[in-house]
């Protein structure tokens, strides 16, 4: 963290020129519909997989983990507890189900790196839990700005919810550092500080997000996302389990209709998309020019 610390710099981070920019957060959760949490408390490579180790000693295992989570529909990231690691402790692993209605959350114990196969072909099922995870980018080595901003976060949200919290490698978005995600519903949450980052549990506990720190939901797209926003922004529920999408049509232009549920009434949202060319760094490693992705709401009504 020293390292890290050393050669991170204010006023040239990509989380503090995204803040002096006023970036959006706005549907820019990464899919995320199902999730592979690996415990490895070792410092983490930049390819965090390439961590993995087989009984061999080679390093061919993470390549196979991720080709696995890859044809299955997983995304598989690191996690570790903050502070002192108990290393006479097994490992766990977790399987994360964020799909709407399917939302479920097992744990098991990780003898090895390789018991990550049995885990992926289902032959070890793990215990099922009612906790939820709340995973902190802290991933340095990937980008700075998500140790530097996403480790006192992590020490916030520990100090409380010591057995929910895990900090874990990279999951998008470095410029919005600290990246907090809740499972199993996959919210993605960006810009956190250490004062909101209890708020933000909290407000879980009650079956509620944060609108205003929340980048979306990876269990949905980033249209739907977008169109979940401006039901909210127009005062629609701020409860997680609701808002879900009825039907979705993509229309000429990069449009999009996106018709939610909201109890007895249906919202109908009229929006489209637009790719934005911007002489920024979207990361502290990043080039110029990028790209960023922005929506623009037409119609909003509800019926």
């Amino acid at each position: 963290m020293d390292v890290v610390a050393e050669r991170y710099r204010v006023e040239t981070g990509c989380a503090a020129l995204a803040d002096r920019r006023g970036d959006s957060l706005v549907a820019t959760a990464p899919p995320a519909e199902r999730w592979l949490l690996i415990e490895s408390p070792t410092p983490w490579p930049r390819i965090a997989l390439a961590s993995l180790q087989s009984s061999s000693g080679g390093e061919e295992l993470g390549a196979e983990v991720e080709r696995r989570c890859r044809e299955l529909g997983y995304r598989p990231v690191l996690i570790r507890r903050f502070g002192r690691i108990d290393r006479a402790a097994p490992r766990r692993w977790a399987l994360v189900d964020s799909r709407p209605g399917q939302e479920s959350v097992r744990w098991g114990q990780l003898p090895s790196d390789e018991h990550l196969l049995a885990v992926l072909d289902g032959s070890d099922p793990g215990e099922p839990s009612v906790e939820p995870i709340y995973l902190v980018c802290t991933h340095g080595r990937h980008d700075a700005c998500c140790a530097v901003r996403g480790r006192p976060v992590a020490a916030a949200l520990t100090a409380v919810y010591p057995e929910r919290t895990w900090e874990c490698s990279h999951i998008g978005g470095d410029r919005f550092a600290a990246n907090v995600v809740v499972l199993p519903y996959s919210l993605f949450y960006g810009h956190v500080s250490v004062s909101r980052a209890v708020e933000l549990a909290k407000r879980y506990d009650e079956g509620l997000v944060v609108p205003d720190l929340l980048r979306g939901s990876g269990a949905f797209t980033p249209p739907v996302q977008a169109a979940q926003h401006y039901a909210r922004a127009a005062g629609h529920s701020v409860a997680i389990n609701t808002l879900l999408p009825t039907s979705v049509h993509q229309l000429p232009n990069n449009h999009w209709r996106i018709d939610l549920s909201a109890g007895n009434a249906s919202i109908s949202v009229e929006l489209s998309a637009h790719l934005d060319t911007v002489n920024v760094r979207l990361t502290c490693a990043g080039s110029t020019p990028s790209r960023i992705r922005r929506f623009q709401l037409h119609h909003l009504t509800t019926t």
